[in-house]
């Protein structure tokens, strides 16, 4: 029997009974939709995340005082800038403020080291034209700072060397805590009176809701006087890929200088982007799996209900099948029909699951739309191989789901199936 024929029988016979098959179909369509879905949400999510990391200051290691005992947990991510580069961690820390220039001095000897400078930071009560709001304020060194910058300037210039009381307002503080501010205005920071030299562009980022300012001036309006050790040092490494063993040697650059013998007794942390992006994705890469390894239930009772609807399919044709052996069908014959009976349902079931995949994993992104820091996780990315993977994947359940109701029709004995009422 030619293949043509055998495709026309099994055609007819996929929808002799309508109501029967696209109830089988459904459960099919329903477990590709979830598969895809899922996976693209988790694939958008890693893709954004990836994008956003590498489009920030990669190359930027943070030193940060007291030790994070909650590593991984709480993970929180800074904005581009000078004040990223970065994860904080809600976790509790043993001794900040411990952090001082000597530590600074000993981190600029690290060979990949490029810039190393420390910075100090607060909350401040600050007004402009009348308003007042609790602001943050973060001391830079005005030397280097352009160095360590990723957001751009929407208006005005950076901090440069021999600059004080002038300040660069971050985006959000601009537009949104003190509105219509402008460059060379003033603005009253922790009662003292600053020019405003330079506006960030808003990035989604920490950035946006600070102020920065010259770190001697910082020191007076946090009333730091009689403690100029620092919050965090940053630091900007040459060579990227030697992130890892910068990481090893500024962390036991820190242990000598600080006298510490035991890793589990440091009082500083030492965090890259490199190393937050490879917790983050494995996080995303765990959670995806095992909400795809949930969603392939559904593909388990769909390719249940192709067996039961091969079974029955064959019951019905038992006569049709001893019909088709009496007039020379020969047994590869009948199993190729059933075959492609079953496979065509797990197509037809693969078609419409992606098509309903897709549209679905853009309202789940919304609905479970949620972000770390400024990376926004409601992204879905949709890939071609995913497509190639899940169609594959329903012919294939459909063909393993009839395998047995196929070769049990290909065995019956004509006579047999002739009589069979």
């Amino acid at each position: 029997m030619k293949f043509k024929k055998s495709f026309k029988i099994a055609m007819n016979i996929t929808f002799h009974s309508k109501l029967r098959t696209w109830l089988t179909i459904i459960g099919i369509i329903i477990g590709i939709a979830a598969i895809v879905s899922i996976v693209s949400v988790g694939q958008g999510a890693q893709k954004t995340l990836e994008q956003n990391l590498n489009s920030l200051s990669a190359d930027v290691i943070t030193v940060s005082s007291g030790f994070s005992r909650a590593t991984g947990s709480g993970t929180e991510f800074r904005g581009g800038g000078f004040g990223g580069g970065g994860p904080s961690s809600s976790s509790s820390v043993t001794a900040p403020k411990n952090l001082t220039i000597n530590d600074v001095m000993a981190l600029k000897s690290v060979p990949n080291v490029e810039y190393a400078t420390g910075i100090i930071s607060g909350s401040v009560d600050s007004s402009f034209l009348g308003k007042s709001a609790r602001t943050s304020v973060q001391g830079v060194d005005t030397g280097i700072w352009k160095n360590f910058m990723s957001t751009e300037l929407s208006s005005g210039r950076e901090l440069t060397q021999g600059d004080t009381n002038v300040v660069v307002v971050g985006g959000r503080v601009a537009s949104s805590t003190f509105s219509d501010i402008q460059i060379n205005r003033q603005i009253t920071i922790g009662g003292k009176i600053f020019r405003i030299v330079g506006i960030l562009k808003e990035s989604g980022g920490s950035d946006d809701s600070k102020i920065f300012m010259p770190i001697e001036n910082a020191v007076t309006i946090l009333d730091n006087k009689n403690n100029k050790n620092f919050d965090s040092i940053l630091i900007k490494i040459k060579d990227i890929s030697l992130t890892d063993d910068t990481v090893a040697q500024i962390t036991s650059k820190l242990m000598l200088s600080h006298g510490i013998l035991q890793a589990n007794k440091a009082d500083f942390s030492v965090t890259s982007l490199k190393s937050v992006q490879e917790r983050v994705s494995s996080t995303l890469s765990s959670m995806s799996l095992f909400l795809t390894a949930i969603a392939a239930i559904s593909l388990i009772v769909g390719a249940i209900g192709i067996m039961n609807t091969m079974f029955t399919s064959v019951l019905e044709k038992t006569k049709d099948i001893g019909i088709l052996k009496a007039i020379g069908a020969k047994n590869s014959d009948i199993l190729t029909i059933f075959l492609l009976n079953s496979g065509i349902i797990g197509l037809i079931g693969g078609i419409f699951g992606v098509i309903l995949g897709i549209i679905g994993s853009g309202f789940i992104g919304q609905l479970a739309s949620g972000s770390v820091g400024r990376f926004s996780l409601s992204s879905t990315y949709v890939s071609p191989s995913l497509i190639i993977i899940v169609f594959v994947a329903s012919i294939v359940i459909g063909l393993i789901s009839g395998a047995v109701p196929a070769y049990r029709a290909s065995k019956l004995k004509p006579i047999d199936a002739l009589r069979y009422e």
